[in-house]
């Protein structure tokens, strides 16, 4: 059984080298080369890779966020990329199958592949992988905090649509999807959790409202207060949301302090 591999990387000279080496590799098919983290998102779920090997350095959507915002049905099998080694150990042994440092050494590319091949050859691997990986995301964005998206891959029926973030007026969350409003009123969807989203956010543009909803503060057009000292928010493409008791306090601080 040939492993499908796609790889990921921003910089062509260090996404050739890996290319090359994988070439020398019999059971290795390479599906795909993406040379961002947004392009890489859109080949995983064209190609369907049994491993991506993503680089951890990238801009915008770096590896972390890649393999977080691919839905978990179709994530393939992950093995980070970095010329840094000063975490790798402490995190990335708890969640992707490898991790490689560059210069890529072909000796340590084949103990990744060979383990690989043997969770392929496992049925039950995906379930503890994607526990692991999403685990291990909680952990790293402590000390690994990606750029705030500028985009957001969403799907759009048979294709990918990049949705800037400045077009969003809320992100609601209904069981496991995620509903995103645009300013007209357009609705996408995105299987993530909204903690995740919320993280990758710019916190001075976007605040949440309550448990399930998170908003782009320059969409709110007013605040109508309610009983028990919360607020109902009015969006500038006319939603209305209810903030929580929770959240109530934070609003006040946020929005309605001169």
């Amino acid at each position: 059984m040939k492993i499908r591999v796609l790889i990921a990387d921003d910089e062509r000279p260090a996404r050739l080298f890996l290319a090359a080496l994988l070439r020398t590799f019999p059971n290795v098919e390479l599906v795909a080369e993406a040379g961002s983290g947004t392009e890489a998102v859109e080949l995983i779920y064209a190609h369907r890779p049994d491993l991506a090997l993503l680089d951890l350095q990238m801009p915008e959507l770096d590896g972390l966020a890649v393999a977080s915002l691919i839905e978990k049905p179709l994530r393939p099998l992950i093995a980070f990329v970095t010329a840094y080694d000063e975490y790798a150990v402490k995190a990335f042994e708890l969640n992707a199958i490898d991790y490689l440092l560059k210069p890529v050494e072909r000796s340590r590319l084949e103990g990744t592949l060979r383990r690989a091949a043997e969770h392929l050859e496992r049925d039950s691997w995906r379930t503890a992988e994607e526990e692991r990986l999403a685990a291990a995301l909680d952990e790293i964005a402590v000390v690994h905090r990606p750029s705030y998206l500028e985009r957001i891959p969403v799907r759009r029926q048979e294709e990918i649509l990049l949705l800037p973030v400045v077009q969003l007026t809320a992100v609601e969350a209904e069981g496991d999807i995620l509903v995103l409003t645009t300013n007209d009123r357009q609705r996408y969807y995105l299987t993530c959790r909204l903690k995740e989203l919320e993280a990758r956010l710019d916190p001075q543009a976007f605040v949440r409202l309550n448990r399930g909803a998170i908003v782009r503060v320059d969409q709110i057009q007013s605040l109508s207060p309610m009983p028990g000292g919360t607020y109902q928010v009015t969006m500038n493409n006319g939603q209305e949301i209810l903030v929580s008791r929770q959240q109530a306090r934070q609003l006040r601080e946020q929005l309605l302090k001169i």
